[in-house]
């Protein structure tokens, strides 16, 4: 609400474009005063927010001595309210309070169509392959497209991990060297200039691959998996340059020195190497393609697919097939059944065992198979026990995971809004993430040098890189094993050093540092994930926790054990515990991530504590925002569908809703009506009516045909002149050969004779189209539009008669929101970007 009060000599007046709140200053109410109210038009109040006008003095009211009587005053209270106010309005203008990125919807997305299209064609297909013959062996295909992207993405993962792990090693041992040497020279530049080059030059170069070559690879695509499993078509996300883009980006991430993971990146690598295995055909960048077989061309079959993909992805990163099928249930994919349930977990239990192997093998003993992932917590030296006088600690630091978590979201959010608007180039992009590598480097080498935090205590990995700095007898400082690592090095660093390893200054530096860090990073052009730095910063706090309820604990010589090696256990286990609220308070799931954790662990012993912190921490959490990954999907305006209808909608009916009027095409259309409609109107679906003479533009609805279709008949010239029979066939195969990248109207080249011509759309449209009446309740047509995966949903009348359609975002535009424990349903503006 905008309130503006100015003084005139018969009292006050208040102009205001939507409400007048009534307040009450002592016993007296604004309500006795005199007031004038004078609307305010939609033009002048966004004229006076484009043109900040001069501040005035503010009006202020007072009591006097008695109580009754008011006196207006000038005071430097006023004139400082009246600048914060101007400040927080010029902060609105900058877009770092403006909500609208998140209380949108973008036109350009559109839906996957799950519906089959049983027209004529549809039909003679189905009669060659009904034998038993067939029907087996397109069950065992399903299979075997399966295996395959399990060993697929098991080959990628371990490639990934074997030149992450190479180069990474060389680099931080190059500086080490440079440290240990200039320490003593006082040359300390030279290490320094030499990290933050490094940095600077290979994340500019996976920037640049990122940016041009495909945008859709920047981040760890599971917000963009999310929604293509949820029903909507992401342009660009699972083709080759995105692959290219995103496997070769995460590995100059990771070896650039940004605060991210591979982890994330390899759900997405799954499920474009699901996809291409599932259409059979691989399009390069040139325009060409190789193709194999086109059975499992359709929204439907990709999807199936793809939930695999993303699930062997989370099992080949953690080692965990049954956490990656559990993720993909619980975060990914919108529809479910027990046949994809057994394919999945098939897939992600390949890819896990391929993974193992493959890692075994290139550490020198294939036969092992003790590296089941790329990321894995190791096993503790104790079994990881509990105490229920823990379990109070354990949900304090759920509480802190969950508020930490949800101030890492606002963040991001605040800062992914002022990318939109002011960091929106591609250069620009490119320079963003160069400036934070370097500053990744130079805020490390600043914290090594200006703390001086040794120890002699050797790092828990024999291969880790330790720098003295300033350190002497045979003393390393302990922040070189968490900055001269890998970002899952300094998890298990974190996780199990010994208890003297790392000093409480140290740990507060470190969190402080790597969640401003992980902030800035996550979004940034790059190919990255969230996961490994979400536990690097919860096992530091954790870590800092344990050394605490450590020195509170009075020592037991009664125990039988060694006490340091008991105090490395409770640290390490609150250092897991704090990984676990950290992450649940930025994602937001449960049942996943704990059996993720469990599996990383090899401790089944510790899964109730995991499970409680991770729900107190998302319900914390969803008290104050929404998780990280949904507010992605916000902001970028994609119209995913929630599991259930918004509350307080059973009074709306489907002609509440639904988009009117239609564009409709005749059984017999004229060539010249169909290809200005398809340049004209951005409709993907059209009703065909039967021909009316008496009412033109009316009839009884006869079916549903898609705007990809038409633009395939258009371009293989399926029409003839009147009376005649078109000179071409097509098949099923002919629009297969065209997914999933459909044609253009600017592709379609028609003649002044070829527009004259006639199309018979019979043989092509889908006869029969889900419909609802217009009394349909909202609950109803949600849940029929959900449950079935549609994308168009004609209404009628009682006559069969089309009057409008109901699509994805007719219903995506209702949202329900939870904030700060009140609900709220909130019907959201379709926008053009």
């Amino acid at each position: 609400m905008m309130l503006v009060m100015s003084a005139t000599r018969s009292g006050v007046t208040v102009r205001s474009i939507q409400e007048i709140t009534i307040f009450t200053v002592g016993a007296l109410s604004f309500q006795d005063l005199p007031f004038h109210v004078t609307p305010v038009s939609e033009e002048e109040h966004e004229l006076n927010n484009r043109v900040p006008s001069r501040p005035t003095p503010e009006l202020k009211f007072e009591l006097d001595d008695e109580g009754d009587t008011l006196s207006n005053h000038n005071s430097i209270t006023a004139l400082l309210s009246s600048k914060f106010r101007d400040i927080q309005k010029r902060l609105k203008q900058y877009g770092i309070e403006s909500p609208r990125f998140r209380k949108r919807l973008v036109s350009k997305w559109e839906s996957l169509n799950y519906d089959v299209c049983e027209n004529v064609l549809y039909i003679k297909e189905q009669e060659k392959y009904k034998s038993k013959k067939w029907v087996t062996l397109r069950w065992l295909s399903k299979w075997l497209v399966m295996f395959s992207i399990g060993i697929m993405t098991a080959l990628l993962a371990a490639t990934i991990h074997f030149v992450v792990e190479k180069l990474a090693h060389l680099k931080f041992d190059l500086i080490k060297h440079y440290f240990d040497d200039c320490a003593k020279n006082n040359c300390l530049y030279q290490p320094a200039l030499m990290w933050m080059g490094i940095n600077l030059v290979i994340t500019v170069a996976g920037a640049a691959l990122v940016t041009f070559l495909q945008p859709m690879a920047a981040g760890s695509g599971i917000p963009y998996i999310k929604s293509y499993l949820n029903g909507v078509k992401i342009p660009g996300l699972l083709t080759f340059r995105a692959f290219v883009a995103k496997t070769l980006g995460v590995v100059m991430s990771i070896l650039g020195g940004l605060a991210c993971g591979k982890e994330g990146p390899m759900a997405h690598s799954g499920s474009i190497i699901a996809a291409g295995l599932g259409r059979g055909r691989i399009n390069f960048c040139n325009g060409k393609s190789i193709s194999f077989y086109s059975a499992f061309r359709n929204d439907h079959e990709i999807r199936d697919f793809m939930a695999g993909g993303a699930a062997s992805g989370v099992s080949s990163a953690f080692g965990a097939p049954i956490g990656g099928t559990l993720f993909s249930l619980e975060e990914a994919a919108s529809f479910w059944n027990q046949d994809l349930t057994w394919r999945v977990f098939f897939s992600s239990m390949v890819a896990c065992f391929a993974t193992n192997f493959l890692i075994s093998a290139i550490n020198g003993d294939p036969t092992k198979l003790t590296d089941p992932g790329l990321v894995r917590f190791n096993a503790f030296k104790f079994d990881l026990k509990f105490d229920l006088i823990e379990i109070p600690v354990f949900i304090f630091m759920a509480v802190i995971g969950g508020l930490s978590g949800a101030l890492f979201v606002v963040m991001n959010y605040k800062l992914t809004v002022f990318r939109k608007r002011y960091l929106n180039k591609n250069w620009i992009k490119i320079i963003e993430a160069g400036l934070v590598a370097m500053v990744s480097a130079a805020v490390a080498f600043g914290l090594m040098v200006g703390i001086n935090d040794c120890t002699d205590k050797a790092p828990f990995d024999s291969h880790a890189v330790t720098a003295a700095v300033y350190c002497t007898d045979k003393k390393h400082n302990s922040l070189s094993t968490l900055f001269l690592t890998t970002p899952e090095g300094c998890l298990k660093a974190l996780l199990h050093d010994p208890f003297e390893s790392h000093g409480p200054v140290s740990l507060v530096a470190f969190v402080l540092i790597f969640f401003l860090l992980g902030v800035w990073t996550y979004g940034l052009s790059v190919s990255s994930g969230v996961f490994i730095p979400s536990l690097a910063i919860g096992a530091a706090w954790g870590r800092l926790v344990g050394i605490g309820v450590a020195h509170l604990m009075p020592e037991n010589p009664n125990l039988g054990v060694n006490s340091s090696l008991i105090k490395q256990l409770d640290v390490g286990k609150f250092a897991l515990i704090g990984a676990a609220c950290q992450l649940g308070g930025i994602l937001r799931t449960t049942i996943s991530l704990t059996v993720i954790i469990v599996e990383c662990t090899d401790d089944i012993s510790f899964g109730l504590p995991i499970m409680i912190v991770l729900m107190i921490s998302k319900w914390v959490g969803d008290f104050i925002t929404t998780g990280l990954y949904d507010m992605n999907v916000e902001v970028m305006g994609i119209p995913t569908l929630p599991f259930e209808c918004p509350p307080l909608c059973d009074d709306l009916r489907a002609s509440d809703v639904m988009s009117h009027p239609l564009a409709t095409f005749k059984t017999k259309e004229k060539v010249e009506n169909i290809y200005r409609m398809l340049k004209e109107e951005t409709f993907c679906g059209f009703p065909v009516i039967e021909d009316d003479p008496m009412a033109p533009g009316k009839g009884k609805l006869k079916g549903l045909i898609l705007r990809n279709q038409l633009l395939v008949l258009l371009k293989k010239k399926i029409f003839c002149p009147e009376g005649q029979v078109p000179p071409r066939n097509i098949t099923i195969k002919d629009f297969r050969d065209f997914y999933p990248v459909y044609l253009k109207v600017s592709e379609i080249d028609l003649s002044d004779e070829e527009k004259s011509y006639v199309m018979d759309l019979k043989p092509y449209y889908n006869p029969s189209p889900y419909t609802v009446e217009q009394k349909f309740s909202l609950p109803r047509v949600f849940n029929l539009f959900r449950g079935l995966g549609l994308r168009h949903l004609i209404v009628t009348d009682e006559k069969n008669m089309p009057m409008g359609m109901v699509t994805r975002k007719d219903l995506a535009k209702f949202r329900v929101g939870s904030k700060r424990g009140l609900v709220k349903i909130e019907q959201l503006k379709i926008e053009d970007k």
